[in-house]
């Protein structure tokens, strides 16, 4: 006998219930809209952090060169580890989550990634970063459940992306890159939370010094090579794309041999590894870079990864003038040519790139986006010269500020696009 199934229709007071439902939520946009892709939910998620943790900063910044004008608790974490943690292991990786998420299936020709997987990362990064906010503004036991919901995010998003590299047939040595350097940044993350816990303060250096290192600069390095030279010859006629494994393989060795010094304090040495960074970088730079006209969603990409060999050349000057007379003249202004030069300025482009091609606009920098863009080149070079200029918090928190004021319109336009659906009315 077959089976008759009664479905009940919807009351009158069903209906209108649904339609004041409809009515409070803004046209086109919702929270689901998140759920539908990795990379909506996970650079959501980025975008609310990067605004939120520089504006902490930026507020920690002001109440230590004006104590009068505001006022930051003091935790027992120092604020500028604190802030190098958040910046190194829940801001940029919630962006570098949310691509990976998307890339690995697509480098690996294996099926995409359902909401199960990317959700419980996405809530451990941005419930870790509001509780160490909250920690950072006062609630003490706010720092370590941020950290543990961090490390809980960390370890699904490793869980699910090394489960694809153990299903792929093939051998993707750029996944495999990515995945190695964010094992690394996992057993960084491990090591600030036993600090936290009580442990010794060189965890947290540790903690700060693989973030840098062995996490961001070999994932930013491992994408470069893989994509901007693909992205180049799409677009150019005649370009030859460059990628020889060796210049990976020359990359990570360097690194590591840069890393082992510094954790040693070797920093008068540090030019003997420092310089052939720079050297790798600007032979990278002269292959990758057109030499006929680009439009400006790719010329970004060139712009921003012209600030790795400036990185390179101030720490190589850095560990000179140091094995000279002991001193660390240049301050941070190498870590911060690195971190918002070439960090920042990457950040903007890519993110740019990914969000406009998976929204169904055009692959195109609008005026937001170059503004974002310019103005994080104007504030790396406020806060290098901050280091040598007198009066130097005052310009450390001037090029706080400066990042809130170059990232808020394009933030903001960022996440009405992932919460609206695509433009060219596509799933995803």
């Amino acid at each position: 006998m077959a089976r008759v199934t009664c479905v009940k229709a919807p009351t009158q007071g069903q209906d209108d219930t649904a339609r004041m439902l409809q009515a409070t939520e803004p046209p086109g946009a919702s929270a689901r809209h998140l759920m539908q892709a990795p990379h909506r939910l996970m650079f959501f998620i980025g975008a609310g952090n990067v605004l939120l943790a520089m504006l902490w900063w930026a507020v920690w910044l002001v109440s230590t060169r004006w104590p009068g004008l505001l006022s930051a608790p003091q935790v027992s974490v120092p604020a500028g580890w604190l802030h190098a943690f958040i910046m190194q292991y829940l801001v940029l990786p919630s962006f570098i989550f949310g691509f990976l998420l998307t890339v690995f299936p697509r480098w690996m020709g294996l099926p995409s990634l359902e909401r199960w997987h990317y959700v419980p990362i996405g809530a451990g990064l941005m419930g870790g970063q509001l509780a160490l906010l909250l920690g950072a503004c006062g609630l003490e036991v706010g720092v370590l459940i941020g950290v543990l919901m961090a490390a809980a995010g960390w370890t699904t998003g490793l869980f699910f992306l090394g489960r694809l590299l153990l299903q792929e047939e093939g051998t993707t040595w750029h996944a495999r890159s990515c995945f190695l350097a964010l094992v690394l940044g996992w057993a960084g993350l491990l090591a600030f939370l036993a600090f936290v816990l009580g442990g010794s303060p060189v965890l947290a250096m540790l903690s700060i010094k693989l973030g840098t290192v062995g996490l961001l600069l070999p994932v930013y390095l491992t994408v470069a090579h893989r994509m901007f030279p693909f992205f180049a010859a799409n677009v150019v006629p005649g370009y030859r794309a460059w990628r020889p494994m060796w210049w990976l393989g020359a990359a990570w060795a360097l690194l590591f041999a840069h890393l082992l010094l510094e954790l040693s304090h070797a920093y008068a040495w540090l030019w003997l590894v420092d310089v052939p960074l720079l050297a790798l970088s600007l032979l990278a730079l002269w292959h990758w870079w057109p030499r006929k006209r680009m439009p400006g969603i790719l010329a970004v990409l060139f712009i921003g990864t012209a600030w790795l060999p400036i990185t390179f050349a101030l720490y190589s000057l850095q560990s000179a003038i140091y094995a000279m007379d002991g001193g660390f003249q240049l301050g941070r202004a190498p870590a911060h040519a690195l971190f918002i030069g070439f960090f920042g300025s990457l950040l903007i482009a890519m993110v740019t790139r990914v969000t406009q091609g998976h929204s169904g606009r055009p692959l195109a920098m609008y005026p937001i986006a170059w503004f974002a863009f310019v103005a994080v080149q104007i504030v790396a070079v406020l806060r290098i010269a901050a280091e040598i200029a007198p009066d130097a918090y005052a310009w450390h928190a001037v090029a706080a500020i400066g990042w809130l004021v170059a990232f808020l319109p394009w933030v903001s336009r960022l996440g009405w696009i992932y919460l609206t659906p695509r433009a060219d009315g596509k799933p995803g």
